[in-house]
């Protein structure tokens, strides 16, 4: 039955295999969970595939620790024509307690397509209720952040006359990747760009204590085909006093043809943490070259646009 908006709810264990290099969840894990709900709730509304098109403002304010009972609750508060937002939360605590704090929450952005992978028309949602009328305003507001963000990151293009540190991890997209579609798993190449972003991190800063904080503008361009070649290259934007701001493209193509494309773009921010989970300076990266300079401007860019929308964030 198509058209329900009743959230739902994806209840389990974080398992040690779940773990980073911090002891805690990875943000990558997390933001694996956070897409496999969000599509859990699109197919019920729609009653078709969708996929992934937009994660956006995912805040890690609360590490989700090894053993402890998740709760990932995504809800549909907003339609177009084709496409759907998803607010999807992430509670946690112990399970010999019951009572779970949240983690975090976030955007999501779908479209629904038929199976030539065209986009399709959803059911319409109509608020009922001053509750859901405060969610859909919400993202009729977030989608205007996006708007910001998304033409501040189409100027982005990483050349190699940049000096910025950087890294990029070589591999196929394998058959243990695939969605319900046939297509890698929106929230496997999330899980791909944190793990490129903590290795850029770490051989930066020489500790491997290094987890995200934020995730944002996550855009998805074209579907990542199983078997295909990929690409995941992150690139070190921005240092603050204990940040580092760090975008990533991520490429597909065959690897008969050698032709890669980008698939995914988005920007993550890490820090450093000590025992007791406290941010340690970084040491600063100073640009040399123009690219170096327009990636560290754009970066500051993004700040300040989540900064305009958001005051006091």
């Amino acid at each position: 039955m198509t058209g329900i908006h009743d959230a739902i709810t994806l209840r389990f264990l974080a398992a040690p295999t779940d773990a980073g290099q911090s002891g805690s969840v990875s943000a990558g894990r997390v933001l694996e969970w956070i897409d496999k709900a969000g599509y859990a709730a699109v197919a019920r509304w729609s009653g078709t595939y969708a996929v992934t098109a937009y994660v956006g403002n995912v805040r890690f304010t609360r590490p989700v620790e090894v053993g402890h009972l998740v709760e990932v609750t995504a809800r549909v508060v907003r339609t177009g024509r084709t496409s759907m937002d998803v607010m999807v939360e992430v509670f946690s605590g112990p399970p010999s307690t019951g009572e779970l704090d949240p983690s975090t929450h976030c955007l999501m952005v779908f479209v629904s397509v038929d199976g030539d992978g065209k986009p399709r028309p959803v059911p319409a949602l109509e608020p009922k209720g001053e509750a859901e009328r405060v969610l859909r305003d919400w993202a009729l507001r977030r989608a205007a952040v996006r708007h910001e963000v998304e033409e501040a990151m189409k100027r982005v293009v990483f050349t190699d006359a940049g000096t910025a540190p950087r890294i990029t991890m070589r591999f196929l997209a394998a058959p243990t990747d695939v969605n319900w579609g046939g297509k890698v798993h929106g929230g496997i190449v999330m899980r791909w760009i944190d793990e490129a972003a903590h290795v850029l991190a770490t051989s930066w800063t020489g500790d491997p204590r290094n987890v995200a904080v934020f995730t944002g503008g996550v855009r998805f361009y074209r579907p990542l085909r199983i078997g295909h070649l990929v690409e995941v290259e992150a690139r070190l934007l921005h240092t603050g006093r204990t940040s580092m701001h760090i975008g990533v493209h991520v490429r597909s193509g065959d690897p008969a043809t050698g032709e890669m494309e980008v698939t995914t773009y988005c920007r993550t921010v890490f820090v450093t943490i000590d025992e007791q989970r406290k941010a340690l300076p970084v040491t600063p990266w100073t640009p040399v070259t123009d690219e170096d300079r327009r990636l560290d401007e754009h970066a500051v860019e993004l700040v300040a646009i989540r900064a305009r929308h958001e005051p006091g964030s």
